[in-house]
């Protein structure tokens, strides 16, 4: 099947009140690993690249040849979409035109107005070429690539606006940070979820720092709105691991186990086992 746009797969999550999950590749491995658990699963995935991983792959072309072949190598079926995941002005134009089926432009870090003239800009530009754009008002706490948040909550009226100028999706602070959650975290702010689902006229909302909160208040968000939970932490947690695993029990000291084909293949099934189980979280399986 051919990568497709995120904005119809967002839709019916929407309406069915289920999420996409939307996960990290970081290499290779990964990129089989989503592809695989998603395509035993059912159900309709986004593989996002981060501008630091794309750079880390080779650049934004090698991502998605390397999406695209391995769709057709593995003969997927179910929907996927290819996505920049907190990308700069330029890296959402540039992926737009490589071929990147979705992009997200992340101005949350600018002051509201540019971030919301350039989002305009995105849309219009990502539109003509049938892309999907996601943009974020309200930064998410941590640390993605370089781009720092302190996890304020978003405000609804600025929410509004964004939403207004097009946009596919929207990413809004709600209390939810990038990477592991520290143990005196406060929860989702599930008030400023419904106040942002409010206004902003049934568009499919984003989860990202998906990584570690726990199931009730992912079902909770859900319910709420959110069609898209990003995940990456806890597939680095995992694949790190099975790999920690393999070596520490001297396996890589057997026969030819220093073979990176086997040496890997742990992490690798450890990230295709987590991203079913996500999936099946999410509420997407079955749904392609």
């Amino acid at each position: 099947m051919a990568l497709v746009s995120a904005t119809e797969m967002l839709k019916k999550a929407r309406e069915g009140k289920y999420a996409v999950g939307a996960f990290n590749t970081n290499n290779l491995e990964w990129t089989k690993a989503i592809l695989q658990g998603a395509q035993e699963s059912n159900a309709p995935v986004m593989i996002q690249t981060s501008m630091g991983a794309a750079k880390y792959m080779g650049g934004y072309q090698v991502c998605y040849d390397l999406v695209k072949d391995l769709i057709d190598s593995m003969g997927i079926t179910v929907p996927v979409a290819l996505h920049l995941d907190h990308g700069e002005y330029k890296d959402a134009i540039e992926c737009i035109k490589v071929g990147y089926t979705s992009v997200m432009f992340d101005g949350s870090h600018l002051p509201f107005d540019e971030n919301l003239a350039k989002a305009k800009e995105v849309v219009s530009f990502a539109h003509i070429n049938g892309v999907s754009v996601e943009c974020e008002v309200g930064s998410i706490g941590g640390e993605e690539d370089g781009i720092i948040g302190a996890g304020e909550l978003a405000d609804p009226n600025e929410c509004k606006l964004m939403s207004d100028t097009g946009i596919d999706f929207l990413a809004a602070g709600i209390g939810n940070i990038h990477g592991a959650y520290p143990t005196n975290w406060a929860g989702l702010s599930f008030e400023t979820l419904e106040a942002i689902a409010n206004v902003t006229d049934g568009k499919p909302l984003v989860l990202h720092g998906g990584s570690g909160i726990p199931l009730d208040q992912i079902q909770t968000a859900i319910a709420h709105g959110v069609s898209k939970i990003n995940v990456n932490t806890e597939c680095q947690e995992v694949f790190a691991a099975a790999t920690r695993k393999y070596i520490e029990e001297n396996k890589d000291l057997q026969g030819k186990g220093f073979d990176p084909r086997k040496l890997l293949a742990p992490g690798t099934q450890a990230v295709v086992d987590l991203v079913k189980e996500r999936i099946e979280w999410f509420g997407s399986k079955d749904k392609a």
